[in-house]
């Protein structure tokens, strides 16, 4: 099956205010990249396809998927990264946070377990199986957080603002990983320099497309119309 990203006719209002209206997008590159500034509707977008949230009209479906009416198909096609790593963990110790994903897909406690252990051995971890999360730097908590989406198997990966909070390192070390993935990427972030290398990038400006299409495109428009915003506000 094609890996396809399709969001039809959708229309989203969050606390009276209104997000989106009738958005139509279809999304099926390797990386693709969301900009926009704040309340643009970029986080909206990105739980509407993990299917966090429900659109008042429309559909999102995730490799035909119907992400908010389907949530044991959903949690075996997309996986969601926080912002804060804080706001996704749950479990005190790193394998309860690796194996609770597991188990919510269905498999016995003890092979849930038995794959979280394989998960932190391939990312060369083995030795955090019994840290607990809180005692973790931010970027080890946003990784355990990533091991954890990955160990479900999900074909896409949504990433939301990954590299705020995180130090220089961290942040690299993050970038890093998701390059790695073999794993179709969607990533809203506010630093264009982070996705130049992107398939495809999506501006997105008080929840309409201002832009859409390749990086050496889109990412020169956004900031030249940012400047603008800014000289505008100084005035």
């Amino acid at each position: 099956m094609t890996r396809a990203i399709s969001i039809d006719g959708v229309t989203l209002a969050r606390e009276g205010q209104g997000v989106f209206r009738g958005l139509d997008l279809r999304l099926s590159e390797r990386r693709v990249a969301i900009v926009g500034r704040n309340g643009s509707g970029k986080s909206s977008l990105i739980r509407l396809i993990a299917g966090l949230i429900a659109p008042q009209a429309g559909r999102v479906t995730v490799n035909g998927v119907d992400v908010w009416r389907d949530r044991d198909g959903a949690l075996a096609t997309v996986g969601i990264l926080f912002q804060n790593p804080d706001h996704q963990i749950i479990f005190p110790t790193v394998i309860e946070e690796l194996a609770f994903g597991l188990e919510q897909q269905g498999l016995p406690r003890a092979e849930a377990r038995t794959r979280a252990r394989a998960q932190l051995a391939r990312f060369g971890h083995a030795d955090w199986e019994e840290r607990l999360c809180h005692m973790l730097s931010q970027g080890q908590r946003q990784l355990v957080c990533l091991m954890a989406v990955l160990a479900m198997g999900p074909d896409w990966v949504l990433f939301d603002e990954p590299f705020n909070s995180l130090d220089i390192p961290a942040a690299l070390r993050i970038e890093a990983r998701i390059a790695e993935l073999s794993q179709n990427v969607v990533l809203v972030t506010h630093d264009p320099a982070r996705v130049t290398g992107f398939d495809r990038v999506i501006w997105l400006e008080g929840g309409q497309i201002a832009g859409d299409g390749p990086p050496g495109t889109v990412l020169p428009a956004y900031l030249a119309a940012m400047e603008r915003a800014a000289r505008e506000a100084s005035c």
